[in-house]
């Protein structure tokens, strides 16, 4: 008997992976655990149905990042910070107040994990971060810190 597996089963198959298993196993462990589902016609038009829709969203999803990094590549961001007397910063500029900053100026939402600072942004001037989006795209800012 044919199966399409709903979750993976060690030795047997792994979950959406189409098998074929003896009819025994299949009725009296697969089926009434509900480890798989027989494979038929409307099974199959099912599992096409969802292949498409991940493929459109995956298709989406590279174009929102292709838009946003497109966007944000040689952008710059300013921030006024406090300075000592050394002529460093009080606090580091982090990559949580980049991600920040970006949401502010450009509108993007990204996470703080997406942003990559070579050396912590601890002195006044320019400074570069990348951001890094999925699919591995990137894109380079200028980040300017200024004295308050």
């Amino acid at each position: 008997m044919k199966v399409v597996f709903n979750k993976d089963v060690p030795g047997s198959g792994k979950r959406g992976e189409i098998k074929e298993v003896s009819d025994g196993y299949a009725r009296n462990f697969l089926l009434k655990k509900n480890l798989a589902e027989q494979l038929t016609d409307g099974v199959v038009n099912r599992l096409q149905a969802q292949e498409s829709k991940k493929i459109k969203e995956a298709e989406e999803e590279l174009q929102a990042c292709q838009s946003a990094a497109d966007r944000l590549d040689g952008g710059e961001l300013s921030i006024v910070e406090k300075i000592n007397e050394d002529g460093r910063l009080y606090a580091a500029v982090t990559v949580t107040k980049i991600a920040n900053l970006i949401k502010k100026q450009y509108g993007i939402e990204i996470e703080a994990r997406q942003v990559l600072v070579p050396i912590p942004i601890k002195i006044v001037g320019e400074h570069r971060a990348t951001i890094k989006f999925s699919h591995g795209l990137e894109a380079e800012m200028t980040v300017i810190v200024a004295e308050s």
